[in-house]
């Protein structure tokens, strides 16, 4: 099978996915949703043991929501879970919801990252902004949307860099497309030691996140560790993402493509999947394409949820700019 991107090389190639982003550069913050057109299949899967979520237990496969509405990814820490309020006030406005004894609920899911220590001013004062950074991406939602340092990806960090929002997409040769969205803020490294080149190299596209390959020979200090604040206080990292399809799944399938999509951290990010990572993923089935995967297929389905998650990740961090106040460099200065 040979991958090949979509028109955009964005998780908006799948049909019925739409995406807003909401940034406040003062702040060094912000928040991103993905809203479906109708309502879509969802799972998940957590492997980071710090996560900060909101709406998540409903999405396992044995409880009562079968589909739902919108995700919010948003940075702020637990404070950013009030991003999910403001998408869901937004939905609640143009009557979309799950009809409930004659009241429409949204389901709204949310995942937050922490981006509080990066240099941006956190003042707030009583309430933090996150509710009306929801509704504004909200209602900023379409098939175009930058990435770097915009929506949930504005204050992220990774290990010696800036992070950021990446995304990309992938057509199969069942016609099925896939496509991911990641607000990459690991304890670790997207880049093989201190140099530019990705640990996802292997999975990248043309050059859409520098071409650069792996170095050669591999540097010697490839194998250490190299970590955010790792001579201060650690915690404050996660990479939070969506990993969608308009393949026909069920619930459970769904929540397997989520696990599947963890393989992208994996290739994308050393080390990841730490006690101080909150690391998830949510995944979407829009069904638009109609195609219900054979087994065969449906490996392939999988095996394409890591490769674009981990180009997604990367696309997140290549796309970076700098501001005012920044405490790491972006990927384009190394």
């Amino acid at each position: 099978m040979m991958f090949r991107t979509g028109p955009r090389n964005l998780i908006t190639d799948v049909a019925g996915l739409r995406v807003g982003n909401a940034s406040d550069v003062t702040l060094k913050s912000g928040v991103t949703t993905v809203l479906c057109d109708e309502p879509a299949v969802a799972g998940l899967q957590i492997l980071g043991g710090a996560p900060g979520t909101r709406e998540t237990d409903l999405l396992e496969p044995h409880n009562l929501i079968e589909a739902i509405h919108a995700v919010v990814l948003s940075g702020g820490s637990a404070f950013g879970l009030d991003a999910a309020s403001g998408v869901q006030a937004a939905l609640r406005e143009r009557g979309i919801g799950v009809e409930v004894g004659g009241f429409r609920v949204p389901i709204v899911p949310a995942a937050i990252l922490f981006d509080l220590r990066n240099g941006g001013d956190k003042d707030w004062g009583r309430y933090p902004p996150y509710r009306d950074l929801g509704y504004e991406a909200a209602l900023s939602v379409g098939t175009d949307f930058a990435l770097g340092t915009v929506g949930a990806g504005t204050g992220a960090l990774t290990s010696g860099l800036k992070g950021g929002l990446g995304s990309a997409s992938t057509v199969l040769d069942s016609g099925v497309t896939i496509g991911a969205l990641a607000a990459a803020n690991p304890i670790g490294s997207v880049t093989i030691a201190r140099s530019r080149h990705f640990w996802a190299a292997p999975f990248e596209i043309g050059d859409e996140f520098g071409g650069l390959g792996y170095p050669s020979p591999i540097p010697e200090d490839a194998k250490r560790i190299l970590l955010k604040f790792r001579d201060k206080q650690v915690g404050g990292n996660t990479t939070i993402a969506v990993i969608a399809t308009d393949a026909v799944l069920t619930k459970a399938a769904a929540k397997r493509l989520a696990m599947s999509a963890h393989d992208g951290f994996v290739r994308a990010i050393w080390p990841t999947h730490t006690p101080a990572d909150g690391d998830l993923v949510f995944a979407l089935a829009t069904g638009k394409s109609g195609i219900e995967l054979a087994p065969n297929d449906a490996i392939d389905l999988y095996a394409a949820a890591g490769a674009t998650m981990a180009r997604a990740i990367s696309r997140g961090v290549f796309a970076a700019t700098p501001a005012d106040g920044d405490l790491f460099p972006v990927w384009s200065s190394r």
